[in-house]
């Protein structure tokens, strides 16, 4: 596969006059067409793997070059994954298997690519959350029964890889969720009442909402739990909002890349990266009150699906296509400095 080394440009730089992100390669998908997804990342196996909407695939590259290695097949919508290291196993959210009919989690033999197990799920599959404390695997989908104002988020236990029990929550769907270390507590972007969800993961009830401060449609999250500090990115309008996890109330916003989809936390250096349509927002947190935008760097149309690997000091960023028929579609691969 081709593979076409880049230099990034950003506006702005740090005290050493470096950008915070520079992109060093890219690896073409001709092609492909429609949105990428999640990632996936086997660190010790040296792949990436990555969720190819409309080829109804999901893409397997090398972690370190980029190349394109494999494509596995036999999903109707493949969402969203999380590699198993201990099994070297990969878990996949399918929102239409068959194609066109109810969810399910498939799973996937990293050996031969094959898928070797499934679980069915009610329809309106797609995000998921690992626990590795009790491992469980929550994957959001619709109600058992179509109508009403709830939907599910499904407890999958891998240990007999079945459905063990469902949790409901308010509206029609959810986004992100990031659970803490402990595997105590499951927070979540309902998208349906604009609210974060904390769930108690051994009662499975929803215990608090907190409410978006006039802000709608929550994608991505992530939790820093040595600050006691959540963080949500909306769409409408484009933020990144600052939860206290204590009391549920909002520290501060600030604007962000629109069309987002992922965040990470670079935790060497307290910095946060969100991937949006055309740049990737760079904050840098100066306490736990306080942030400062560093940075838009230049990514690519529709380029909200990210993944941070920090033991290789590098950001993987999806360009997608969706709505756009002259779109490049690539893998992006960006140096932290």
């Amino acid at each position: 596969m081709a593979m076409i080394g880049l230099i990034g440009v950003v506006p702005r730089a740090d005290a050493q006059g470096k950008p915070p992100l520079k992109l060093i390669a890219t690896t073409p998908m001709p092609g492909y067409t429609g949105d990428f997804d999640h990632f996936g990342v086997d660190l010790k196996g040296n792949r990436l793997f990555l969720a190819a909407e409309e080829q109804k695939t999901v893409e397997v590259f090398d972690l370190r070059t980029g190349a394109r290695l494999h494509s596995i097949t036999g999903f109707g919508h493949p969402l969203m994954m999380f590699y198993l290291s201990d099994s070297n196993r990969l878990l996949v959210t399918d929102g239409g298997f068959p194609d066109g009919a109810a969810g399910a989690v498939q799973l996937v033999d990293c050996n031969d690519y094959k898928i070797v197990n499934s679980v069915k799920l009610p329809s309106g599959v797609d995000h998921a959350a690992f626990n590795p404390v009790n491992k469980c695997y929550y994957v959001e989908s619709g109600p058992e029964a179509p109508g009403g104002n709830t939907h599910l988020l499904n407890v999958i236990d891998l240990n007999t890889f079945t459905r063990v029990g469902a949790i409901t929550l308010p509206g029609e769907s959810h986004e992100g969720m990031v659970i803490d270390e402990k595997g105590k507590k499951l927070y979540v972007n309902l998208t349906g009442t604009d609210e974060v969800g904390v769930v108690d993961l051994d009662t499975r009830q929803l215990i608090a909402s907190w409410p978006l401060p006039d802000a709608h449609v929550a994608h991505a999250i992530a939790l820093d739990e040595p600050n006691q500090r959540l963080f949500t990115v909306t769409r409408k309008p484009a933020l990144l909002i600052v939860f206290n996890t204590v009391s549920g109330k909002v520290v501060t916003t600030l604007p962000c890349v629109g069309v987002n989809s992922d965040i990470s936390r670079d935790i060497a250096r307290k910095r946060i990266y969100v991937s949006g349509s055309d740049t990737a927002s760079v904050f840098q947190q100066r306490d736990a009150d306080h942030y400062e935008h560093l940075a838009e760097v230049p990514t690519a149309y529709r380029a909200k699906s990210s993944v941070l690997v920090p033991e290789l000091n590098r950001l993987y960023i999806a360009a997608s296509g969706k709505g756009k028929p002259d779109a490049k579609l690539a893998l992006l691969i960006f140096e932290i400095q």
